[in-house]
């Protein structure tokens, strides 16, 4: 009666998964979100045709399209995942006459933040029930010692943005590493006077620097700090999306665990800011290998093969956790499966995600049997046993995805509800699964 209340809390929006021994084959995940949403983002405001092949067609990157058409942007969609963007150029972009819905994005909505603060037009930014709590505060004080008017609701959605305000030039130092609000810093840099540069604590995902010098930018980098000009202009060009490794993640654990004849992940992007989930494993004792590397417009990328492996737990360094931040959910499920124990800190940034991960996370893993303990800035994992059970997702696409892989060591069955999200990022993910092994359904 218990777990019917639950489904019904939830309805329509399940995953069933049965134990599994064993996964291979060869798979090519969906293409890289955060790559899709640049790509759009920068084409949009390019002079001519951007060409993007890869494109990730996720409830998340069609938002990101969505904005853009209602701000005049022409793109054709040639199929799903084959595009055309008609750069309306760095002041082309025309009042939307509505307000610019988000969806489920973080990504989206903090980077047009930064693309719109110098616009002409007056705009309002919103997304869905878990987006309107996520803290846009942290973009918002940048912008605004940038001269930017934004406003928002007690530090989250809707942000309204005030159209013409002439933006200068400052040197920000990010009290904490976060790619979004260096990226919103550099987009609005384009529109500002003198030069704006922004100073990490660590490294962080550099999808935008290396997309904008993709569109003819110039960037002036020295050490943990990257300048941008304002009043140039972008040029556009052809972006070919490589597979998300975020998606990736999913399988290269699964892997781990699984693939006893090999698993073999295709043309996933390797950029050096994301490979924090390869570094991990391989500490833990996964047999991954690199095949293939090559580089498009500046984003490498190369088919992964994965084997099963004897995980062991380790203490994850400090330096590779902004390197992870998006996989943790899955890592924490070979946390689960492994020998010894995994300890995690340094990771505050999982509070604030499209759902509290450290938090979740705790709360699926106990019903699961697996022990652990929270802290405020992480967790520690005692690998050993897990359970059959029903875990609540809270709506996060990424938890709903771990947990389904945590099938391959549980005893018994799991019901994972609230998954409905999992589209944003990863479409086509049910399927995808089963064809690796996973016994996973949905209803």
């Amino acid at each position: 009666m218990a777990r019917e209340r639950a489904a019904l809390s939830h309805p329509g929006a399940r995953y069933v998964v049965q134990p599994a021994a064993r996964v291979g084959g060869e798979l090519t995940v969906p293409g890289d979100k955060s790559i899709s949403h640049r790509a759009l983002m920068l084409g949009g405001i390019a002079a001519g045709q951007t060409g993007i092949t890869g494109f990730l067609p996720s409830e998340d990157c069609h938002a990101t399209l969505a904005a853009l058409r209602a701000m005049g942007v022409a793109i054709e969609q040639h199929s799903a995942t084959q595009l055309t963007v008609h750069g309306a150029g760095a002041r082309g972009l025309a009042a939307p006459g509505q307000v610019l819905d988000m969806g489920n994005s973080g990504t989206a909505l903090r980077l047009f933040m930064g693309l719109l603060a110098a616009q002409p037009f007056d705009s309002t930014l919103i997304g869905d029930a878990s987006l309107m709590r996520r803290p846009m505060e942290r973009v918002a004080l940048p912008l605004r010692a940038m001269g930017a008017a934004i406003e928002t609701a007690q530090g989250t959605p809707p942000v309204q943005i005030g159209g013409g305000r002439k933006l200068t030039a400052i040197d920000y130092v990010l009290p904490v590493p976060s790619a979004q609000v260096k990226s919103a810093i550099l987009l609005a840099g384009l529109a500002a006077e003198g030069v704006t540069c922004v100073t990490e604590p660590a490294p962080t995902r550099d999808h935008t620097e290396r997309m904008l010098t993709g569109f003819g930018v110039q960037l002036q980098r020295q050490g943990a700090t990257v300048g941008i000009a304002g009043g140039q202009r972008l040029t556009a060009t052809r972006v070919e999306v490589p597979a998300d490794i975020s998606s990736a993640a999913f399988f290269l654990v699964a892997g781990a665990l699984a693939a006893h004849e090999g698993l073999t992940l295709r043309n996933v992007g390797v950029n050096p800011t994301r490979t924090g989930i390869l570094d991990i494993l391989g500490l833990m004792g996964a047999d991954i290998r690199m095949e293939n590397r090559r580089e498009s417009g500046g984003e490498p990328s190369a088919d992964l093969i994965v084997r099963a492996s004897q995980l062991r737990g380790i203490r994850i360094p400090g330096e590779l956790v902004p390197l992870a931040i998006d996989e943790f959910p899955v890592l924490f499920i070979a946390a689960a499966a492994a020998d010894g124990v995994t300890e995690l800190t340094g990771a505050e940034e999982l509070r604030v995600k499209e759902t509290d991960r450290l938090a979740v996370m705790a709360e699926g893993l106990g019903r699961l049997g697996v022990r652990h303990e929270l802290h405020a800035d992480g967790i520690r994992i005692e690998g050993g046993r897990i359970s059959g059970g029903t875990i609540d997702s809270h709506g996060d696409h990424r938890i709903a995805m771990a947990f389904a892989v945590a099938s391959l060591r549980a005893s018994g069955p799991l019901e994972i509800l609230d998954v409905a999200n999992v589209a944003t990022s990863f479409p086509g993910f049910v399927p995808l699964a089963r064809s690796a092994g996973l016994a996973i359904s949905q209803d």
